[in-house]
């Protein structure tokens, strides 16, 4: 089991920046993949962007594309969303997830933090 503990969350006016981060501890994996989704009220849980956790290869959901950007420090086994120019749609509690094989499900959650976008 992977314990996911996500930090840096708390308001934010648009525009702004934030960076989220998300330690990973417990058991350790070299492949697979972790990432970012995130819930807004009364909406499900989204995908927002991932990152293989050997190469580094990145993607997003299409909204977020050159505004956020997702990065890992192996080293601290640590992922990290930078978040710019944020709009007030991206208010959501934001969480981080592992998938610990290669191509398999994201298995392990963290608790969320939440993300306020003000005007």
């Amino acid at each position: 089991q992977v314990q996911l503990v996500e930090s840096g969350g708390g308001l934010v006016q648009a525009g702004g920046s934030l960076r989220l981060a998300c330690a990973a501890s417990g058991r350790t994996f070299s492949s697979g993949r972790m990432g970012w989704f995130r819930q807004a009220p009364g909406k499900d849980r989204e995908f927002v962007a991932q990152i293989a956790w050997s190469s580094g290869s990145p993607s997003y959901r299409n909204p977020v594309k050159g505004r956020f950007t997702i990065s890992r420090d192996n080293t601290k086994n640590t992922v990290y969303l930078q978040m710019n120019s944020p709009k007030l749609e991206d208010t959501a509690v934001y969480y981080c997830a592992a998938a610990t094989t290669q191509g398999g499900t994201y298995d392990n959650w963290g608790q969320g933090t939440q993300v306020t976008v003000s005007s």
